[in-house]
């Protein structure tokens, strides 16, 4: 579509049955606060019919039109947004092919969470780089294989396709969207005003280690593999745990990265990680003593692998994800080099 200055992009939001609230509230009120600041905005809500639509939380949304009575035209920017009726959404026949008609002709067509599924539905391009909800990655990577399904950050950017990660990272998105449209100062200020990160650190690695999860197929590597997670902060070379499984170290090494999808080191380090993470989260140990326990010898280590495999300090982590201040003793200085 023609954009003219001075006239609102119209933001489309998808809504359906059992959608997430927050998909949907979040970024509407992004592009409403930029809206304020700057002018450049007219949101509206779509559903398969004009009226009530109800959220996966009970919350009712009053769809303001219905694919029937809204031509696509119009559109500049397509938010589809996720939640757990999107499983029931992507096969209803009409609203797939509204998003199809919206998405040929907008100027952007986004996601939020779970919604790529229905984007999907509708006719993503083959090769296209997307992300979703990390609980989610592997559904989509299995029933759209020619997706190329980026679990980690927190949106992406795919020419003219946006897509974001589950809930709160919708906000993240919608706030690029309004520096790519209005700028990096009006951004700043609506992230400003809703206490927002402007480009929050990390990706979705660091709020879950379900991201890499996967059960061993056979009971000699399940040995293996509880031996790691009883004792993260133990010996577990190769050697070690072929012991425990009763296999020679070069047999461990092939089946382990058959069955988990990686080699022992990597999976180690991960299960080390996620043992660092519950310690720095639940408890007030230093950074040292956290290090030592959960078997990556020195605080300087632990900083190196955790900005490394998350995009974040030890230190920020703590900071971010406990629920109560941390101690005076958690000031190591440890921001990266």
């Amino acid at each position: 579509m023609t954009w003219h200055r001075g006239a609102p992009r119209r933001i489309d939001f998808v809504v359906f049955d059992g959608f997430q609230p927050l998909d949907l509230t979040g970024p509407h009120e992004v592009f409403q606060r930029a809206a304020r600041h700057a002018g450049g905005y007219a949101c509206r809500t779509v559903a398969r019919r004009a009226g009530p639509v109800r959220s996966s939380s009970g919350l009712l949304v009053h769809a303001e039109y219905g694919v029937d009575d809204l031509d696509p035209a119009g559109t500049d920017t397509l938010v589809v947004v996720g939640g757990r009726g999107v499983d029931e959404a992507r096969h209803d026949e009409a609203l797939v092919a509204w998003v199809a008609r919206a998405a040929r002709g907008a100027r952007r067509v986004t996601s939020v969470c779970s919604g790529v599924f229905l984007l999907a539905a509708a006719g993503l391009p083959e090769g296209c780089r997307v992300t979703t909800h990390w609980a989610r990655a592997r559904q989509l990577t299995r029933e759209h294989p020619g997706l190329r399904v980026d679990c980690d950050p927190i949106f992406v950017r795919d020419g003219r396709v946006w897509t974001s990660a589950g809930v709160t990272a919708g906000m993240d998105l919608a706030l690029a969207l309004v520096e790519d449209d209005l700028g990096r100062d009006v951004a700043h200020a609506v992230a400003r005003d809703l206490v927002l990160f402007l480009r929050r650190p990390g990706g979705q690695s660091q709020f879950s280690v379900a991201l890499w999860s996967r059960q061993p197929a056979t009971d000699p590597l399940r040995a293996a593999v509880d031996a790691i997670h009883a004792d993260p902060g133990a010996r577990h070379s190769v050697a070690d745990l072929a012991a425990h499984a009763g296999l020679s170290p070069r047999h461990l090494q092939r089946r382990f990265t058959a069955e988990l999808g990686l080699p022992p080191a990597a999976y180690v380090e991960l299960v080390r990680i996620e043992a660092a993470q519950r310690a720095l989260t639940e408890g007030d140990e230093p950074l040292e003593a956290v290090a030592r326990r959960c078997g990556f010898g020195t605080a300087e280590s632990l900083r190196r692998t955790f900005h490394r495999r998350l995009g974040v300090t030890p230190s920020d982590y703590r900071s971010r994800f406990r629920s109560t201040a941390p101690r005076p003793h958690d000031t190591l200085e440890d921001h990266p080099a």
